[in-house]
């Protein structure tokens, strides 16, 4: 038996003496996993039922005196042996898990066991345990703090009279058991919506009623309603907002033109894609009149924030969208068409309330100074990217119709050749990325795809962005009032190493040291960019690098390689832009002693350092819902494209390698499916996570990034979004 120390003082006062409380602590301390009473009775060699009974009893009130935790599961453990962390459950199509925080580098397992406890989306109370077979750590579930409370969408069935309905997001690994009463009929296979009755426990099904009927038949418009309730994205507006906006007048008034700068005579013009539907930035430029050389640029934002005061109806709905959703065939917009696409799109030959970042550049493209004001413009021209470079490019036809602009046409490209060359393109990261563009059909579904190549006139629109939003930050950042910048922080450790070794394979190196700097990763990219692997490097990079995110600490924007860095020139279609422009507007007249007419100086425009986190955090979420929202539908339109190309032969390159399989990017579709390794079937292959190969055991056969083949389609799943191919042997 166990001896305890303190049992003789126990002794005492005890027919049967159990270990001291001194003791057990000891015992748990020293036990740094879970352990439950009934291992506990044989660590202290207690058999007989009274002195079981006696030692339940001290360790609840051990327990009720904070000296023990007693878990879920019916085990204890020392508090100073529990390492309690706060995160949001991930979960996985295989009935397991992952808890992700924000103070630990990987997430934590959670195995199917503890997801009984707790679905995808929630976030909880749990404890870390070091997992030895694993080798890596677990979580256990202590306690529920939010529980997601989204509508799940997924596909009615009925089995022996038993409805249930399958969940479409197969992160939500369960059936939800429909009880109560159905008043209309519902077809089985029908697409529906669900509202959980209450959280999952380990005892009791996962019950749920139907609260709408989106149909049966899938389309582009079912994919997109599918991803709105998905992702709980907002997409009508309130009898209070339609009312506010009917408040907003239909014109500009002369009152408005209040100290504001008369800019109408000089031809702005906006430069978007052909399908572009909101035009929220102009551009002019023209070279010094001075003796310095140089160039003065003016870049037009419009003027959203004196449409929508903060803490109204329409202010409170931006924030809680916090972007528009641009899908293929549907806008989710972040304001209503009046504000979006009339009195805030910088609709040509229409007089419109501005923000101006005016800037003065070297003739090197330096930024040399800048100022901000209120304006009203009238933009003379509505270009697309693809009109901009073909007049750059001589085209005789567009020449002759804007032959009264042409010179102010020029003027775009002669600083266009200038910033092309500055330090800005010098040192930050840029990539090429290859985007497919989509042909819908009337029916919204894929009819075409070719490539969307980006010229000289997206690349020009983007530099004069990136100047504002430089010019911007170096104007708020004057004045250390909390404002949301767009932090992009450098890889992590682990991300470098890794990143290295890939590029070794290639007989690549990536300079630097262990802290390699924005422009050694630039110059990477322009020392391989003659080379057939650089689309398949660039995509590594990507992947080594962080996500941006929008915080008021100022942690630089890595990949520009920049000290500071905000978003100004959008703010139709992002609140930060919006609530930069207040900030603006309030440092104008507080501190330069500009009078704006229409400013209410009554502190609106003031934010704390808390509220701004807090609207940090939020929008950063809503750019991710955003982009998975979207995928989500992107994916479902490629899926429906391919599925027509079943039994087709292709030529591809792998894109990713994974230890099931292999991506391969069709050449033709820039669409990606999955080569099976259970389709390998000539030879046993082992996964080399480090170097991204799959490697055949016995004839060292190797599949790897970049490799070109040929695959046939196999099959297409519709509902899980996936395209299954297989290696074509002629």
């Amino acid at each position: 038996m166990v001896v305890d120390p303190y049992q003789k003082r126990e002794a005492k006062k005890y027919k049967n003496p159990i270990p001291s409380r001194e003791y057990i602590l000891l015992c748990l301390r020293k036990c740094e996993d879970l352990i439950s009473q009934k291992n506990l009775e044989k660590k202290f060699d207690i058999n007989n039922q009274e002195e079981k009974r006696a030692l339940r009893r001290r360790l609840r009130a051990m327990e009720r005196d904070g000296q023990v935790v007693y878990t879920k599961n019916r085990c204890y453990i020392s508090p100073e042996n529990l390492k309690v962390v706060k995160g949001k459950v991930i979960g996985h199509r295989d009935g397991y898990g992952f808890l992700r925080t924000e103070t630990l580098k990987d997430d934590l397992w959670l195995s199917s066991e503890q997801m009984k406890s707790c679905i995808h989306g929630d976030v909880i109370l749990a404890y870390i345990v070091n997992d030895h077979r694993k080798r890596r750590n677990s979580a256990r579930f202590l306690k529920l703090l939010e529980p997601n409370r989204v509508l799940i969408v997924g596909r009615y069935y009925i089995n022996n009279k038993i409805r249930f309905v399958v969940p479409d997001d197969t992160r939500f690994s369960f059936k939800i058991f429909i009880l109560s009463d159905i008043k209309q009929d519902i077809s089985v296979g029908s697409i529906v919506v669900v509202k959980l009755k209450q959280h999952p426990t380990r005892n009791r099904k996962i019950e749920g009623c139907i609260v709408e009927i989106l149909g049966t038949e899938m389309g582009t418009d079912l994919a997109i309603d599918i991803a709105l309730r998905t992702y709980s994205i907002p997409s009508l507006w309130s009898e209070e907002i339609k009312t506010q906006i009917y408040k907003i007048s239909n014109k500009i008034n002369q009152c408005d033109f209040k100290n504001r700068v008369d800019l109408r005579h000089l031809p702005f013009f906006t430069i978007d894609d052909e399908d572009a539907r909101d035009f929220d930035d102009a551009i002019f430029c023209k070279r010094k009149e001075d003796l310095e050389e140089g160039w003065n640029l003016w870049v037009a934002i419009a003027d959203v924030s004196f449409y929508i005061k903060p803490n109204t109806p329409l202010d409170k709905e931006a924030l809680e969208r916090g972007t528009s959703i641009y899908f293929p065939s549907f806008v989710v917009p972040m304001f209503p068409e009046k504000i979006s696409t009339d009195l805030c799109s910088l609709n040509p030959h229409v007089e419109r309330l501005c923000l101006i970042c005016e800037m003065s550049l070297s003739n090197t493209g330096e930024l040399i100074s800048y100022k901000h004001y209120e304006a009203i413009i009238c933009s003379h021209g509505r270009f697309t990217y693809d009109e901009i470079f073909k007049i750059w490019n001589g085209d005789i036809l567009l020449r002759a119709k804007y032959k009264k602009v042409l010179t102010d046409i020029e003027n775009l490209s002669c600083l266009q050749k200038i910033l092309s060359q500055d330090s800005i393109s010098k040192k930050g990261i840029y990539f090429e990325n290859i985007e497919p563009k989509f042909i819908l059909n009337s029916n919204s579904r894929i009819e075409n795809i070719y490539q969307n190549v980006r010229n000289d006139a997206h690349k020009f629109i983007e530099s004069c962005m990136i100047l504002a939003n430089i010019a911007s930050a170096y104007f708020v950042e004057k004045y250390k009032h909390p404002v949301l910048f767009r932090n992009h922080d450098r890889p992590k450790k682990d991300n470098i190493i890794s990143f290295r070794l890939f590029l070794n394979e290639l007989g690549l190196t990536l300079s630097g040291g262990d802290i390699p700097e924005s422009t050694h990763y630039s110059n990477l990219l322009k020392h391989v960019s003659d080379r057939p692997e650089y689309e398949m490097i660039q995509t590594m990079l990507l992947r080594s690098m962080k996500q941006a995110v929008y915080s008021p600490d100022n942690r630089g924007h890595f990949g520009l390689s920049l000290s500071s860095y905000v978003h100004f020139t959008s703010p139709i279609r992002r609140y930060p832009d919006l609530i930069l422009h207040r900030v603006i507007k309030y440092l104008l007249v507080k501190n330069e002693n500009i009078s704006i007419g229409h400013y209410n100086f009554d502190g609106s425009y003031l934010y704390s350092t808390s509220e701004m986190k807090k609207i940090g955090a939020h929008c950063s979420i809503t750019e991710r819902r955003a982009d998975e929202a979207n995928r989500d539908v992107v994916d479902w339109l490629k899926c429906d494209f391919m599925h027509k190309k079943i039994g087709h032969i292709l030529n591809g390159v792998i894109s990713n390698v994974t230890s099931f399989g292999f991506f391969v990017r069709l050449n033709q579709f820039f669409i990606d499916g999955l080569v099976h390794i259970a389709s390998l079937d000539d030879d046993y292959y082992y996964f080399d996570s480090l170097k991204l190969k799959l490697i055949g055991r016995s004839s060292k056969n190797i599949y790897c990034l970049g490799d070109t083949l040929q695959v046939k389609v196999i099959s297409v799943n519709l509902h899980e979004r996936k395209i299954e191919l297989s290696l074509y042997k002629s």
